[in-house]
């Protein structure tokens, strides 16, 4: 056998397995719309699965990844409450102070500061207590509202092919270069494997 053909095989197995792997992960995609070969109907594996697609990303999203139940959870947590207070304490003394004495001014003559602190201690202790169970109700009517898993479902399943291409090569260009790389690494090994079968048995 001739010294060439330990270069020139593999080479040609490894750009076999580079392009077989490289027509595989175009498959995914395209072709975009069905079309019929031989009595065969040849589709890209997501335009052909979309709204499968759609329907698994939709569960996923609303029951693991983004549940009412967390948000509710976030929402409601003392921590954060405890961050929004501080912006109700300033509006309520804004109210105290110059709009409810705008509103009524004879009111002015009884309401002094000692007094704005005192109703603004009443009003945030209460507010303290009511908070929870007003953003809890707004949670369970905003869940009644809307639809995670519909609204998921409805967005992936109107996406155009072109788009939804585009989005998965943002998410896994490098794992599909490495499939192509991977391909011609194989091809590149197996023709090497056989051109050393061949010599070793001739």
């Amino acid at each position: 056998m001739n010294w060439w053909s330990f270069i020139v095989l593999p080479l040609i197995s490894a750009f076999i397995g580079w392009v077989t792997n490289w027509v595989a992960i175009k498959m995914l995609f395209h072709p975009k719309e069905p079309v019929r070969f031989l009595g065969i109907t040849i589709q890209g594996i997501f335009p052909k699965r979309q709204h499968q697609f759609a329907l698994s990303l939709g569960k996923l999203v609303s029951k693991e990844l983004l549940s009412f139940g967390d948000i509710e959870a976030r929402i409601t947590s003392p921590d954060n409450l405890k961050k929004i207070m501080p912006v109700v304490e300033v509006h309520i003394d804004e109210f105290l102070r110059h709009k409810l004495k705008e509103a009524f001014p004879m009111i002015s003559m009884f309401i002094g500061d000692k007094t704005v602190n005192q109703l603004k201690g009443i009003f945030m202790a209460e507010l303290e207590t009511i908070f929870p169970v007003l953003m809890q109700q707004y949670m369970k009517n905003l869940q009644q509202e809307l639809d995670l898993e519909k609204i998921v479902v409805e967005k992936v399943s109107n996406f155009s092919s072109d788009k939804l291409e585009s989005i998965l090569y943002q998410i896994m260009s490098r794992e599909f270069r490495f499939v192509e790389i991977i391909g011609g690494v194989l091809g590149f090994i197996i023709g090497l494997a056989q051109v050393l079968i061949i010599h070793f048995t001739l």
